[in-house]
């Protein structure tokens, strides 16, 4: 069970990405066209916080029951902060991306707001564009030391 969660966190990587460059790119042909905030841009960012919210979920369960999280703090932190391969597992990819979904969470609440669409379209392009940075240095992509496994 604990693979297919590793496998369905991978391949949820990817759906966030294409949702977040899909809303930046919309969010900002809104924004510089003065276009409408429209369903479609109130859809697409929905979808975007439900996929970061469940990703962020799947990956607080395998930081607990896997062997990154807990079984890596028992080694001290001492220890833990030398090593940067367990402080990325343990420290830094979580933190990262609780920062980048709670950016996605406060992005899909500008488009509630009781503000001009244009306005809109720039709080949401901004966050989610802030987000992306985030998410795309917490990612253990091929050929970074950090992505070899940890088991």
């Amino acid at each position: 069970m604990y693979q297919g969660l590793v496998h369905l966190h991978n391949f949820l990587r990817w759906i966030i990405l294409l949702l977040l460059l899909i809303a930046i790119v919309r969010h900002f042909a809104g924004m510089t066209g003065k276009k409408p905030f429209t369903r479609g841009d109130k859809k697409t960012d929905t979808f975007l916080m439900i996929s970061a919210h469940i990703q962020g979920l799947i990956g607080i369960i395998q930081w607990f029951f896997g062997s990154f999280g807990m079984n890596l703090l028992s080694d001290g932190a001492g220890d833990l902060m030398k090593d940067p391969v367990k402080r990325f597992w343990v420290i830094e990819h979580p933190l990262a991306t609780i920062i980048a979904i709670a950016l996605i969470t406060i992005g899909r609440k500008a488009g509630k707001q009781n503000i001009s669409d244009t306005s809109k379209h720039r709080k949401a392009f901004w966050l989610f564009l802030i987000a992306l940075i985030f998410i795309l240095a917490s990612v253990p992509w091929p050929g970074r030391e950090v992505a070899r496994p940890m088991i």
